[in-house]
C-alpha cells in the first residue's frame, strides 16, 4: 500500500511541476474570492482592454488581479494554476481539484476596508478575484473566501493571435489577445508593407499597444516578444484595406 501512495505522490509533483512554460516550480500562498455572476458575464471586458472573453480566447477561466500581481498591465494574459488550500479550510475546499485562470482584469484596493476584511485586493496582498465559475471548481459558493496556492504556468490557446485595431489616423490601438506560451507581452514592433523597418509599439494600457505613425493602407505585420523572451511574427496579418474596429486572426502562435 505504501507503495502506490509514493506512486500517487509522484504523479501529483510531476503534473504540477512541468506545466507549459511554469517560470517557477515554487508555490505561493494568496486568497481568493469570485465576482461576475454564475454564468461570468460580469467578467467581460475589464481592465486588460480584452471585450468579449469568448471571441478574444479566453472563456471564462479568468481572474482580476491585485495591485501587487497586476503590475500596471504587464500581467494581462499570464496564466496561473490555482489550488484551494484544504489544509487550512478542508470544509471549503473541493478536494482534488485545482484549474488554470488567465489574468483579464484589475481587482482595485479598498482602502477604506481593513486588508483582511474586505479589503482583499489591497496592497501589498497577492489576491485573485476569480470569475464564479472557476471559482466553484476549486471552492464551495458559500465559502466566498478561501486560501490557496498559485504559480504561474503556461498558456494554451486554440488558433493563432488575435489583433483588433482601433484608434484614428496616425494614432493605431492595437489590441493584442489569445497569446499562448508565457501569455505576457514584453514588447510589440509593427510594419506596414511601405515601411523599410520595424518599429517599437508602446504599451498603452493593458493589452493595447500604440503606434504613432500613419498605417493606413498599408499591410501590417507584427512581431511579438513575450516576457520570457520568446518571440513570434506575424506577417500581414492585416490586408492594405484593414479599417480601424476590425479584428484579424493570425497563423503563429506560441
Amino acid at each position: 500500500m505504501g507503495k502506490f501512495i509514493l506512486s500517487g505522490l509522484i504523479l501529483f509533483v510531476v503534473f504540477f511541476t512541468t506545466e507549459l512554460g511554469v517560470s517557477s516550480a515554487v508555490w505561493q500562498r494568496a486568497h481568493a474570492t469570485f465576482y461576475g455572476g454564475s454564468d461570468a458575464s460580469g467578467t467581460m471586458g475589464g481592465a486588460c482592454g480584452y471585450g468579449n472573453l469568448y471571441t478574444d480566447g479566453y472563456g471564462i477561466k479568468t481572474a482580476a488581479l491585485s495591485t501587487v500581481l497586476f503590475n500596471d498591465g504587464k500581467s494581462c494574459g499570464g496564466c496561473y494554476r490555482i489550488v484551494c488550500d484544504a489544509r487550512q479550510v478542508p470544509q471549503w475546499c473541493l478536494r482534488g481539484t485545482s484549474i488554470v485562470v488567465t489574468a483579464t482584469n484589475f481587482c482595485p484596493p479598498n482602502l477604506a476596508l481593513p486588508n483582511d476584511n474586505g479589503g482583499w485586493c489591497n496592497p501589498p496582498r497577492p489576491h485573485f478575484d476569480m470569475s464564479q465559475p472557476a471559482f466553484q471548481t476549486i471552492a464551495k459558493y458559500k465559502a466566498g473566501i478561501v486560501p490557496i496556492l498559485y504559480r504561474k504556468v503556461g498558456c494554451k490557446r486554440s488558433g493563432g493571435i488575435r489583433f483588433t485595431i482601433n484608434g484614428r489616423d496616425y494614432f493605431e490601438l492595437v489590441l493584442i489577445s489569445n497569446i499562448g506560451g508565457a501569455g505576457e507581452i514584453s514588447r510589440v514592433w509593427v510594419k506596414g508593407s511601405r515601411m523599410n523597418n520595424w518599429e517599437s509599439m508602446t504599451r498603452n494600457w493593458g493589452a493595447n499597444w500604440q503606434s504613432l505613425r500613419y498605417l493606413n493602407g498599408q499591410s501590417l505585420s507584427f512581431r511579438i516578444q513575450l516576457r520570457n523572451g520568446k518571440t513570434r511574427t506575424a506577417n500581414n496579418v492585416a490586408p492594405s484595406n484593414w479599417r480601424f474596429g476590425q479584428s484579424f486572426t493570425s497563423n503563429v502562435q506560441f
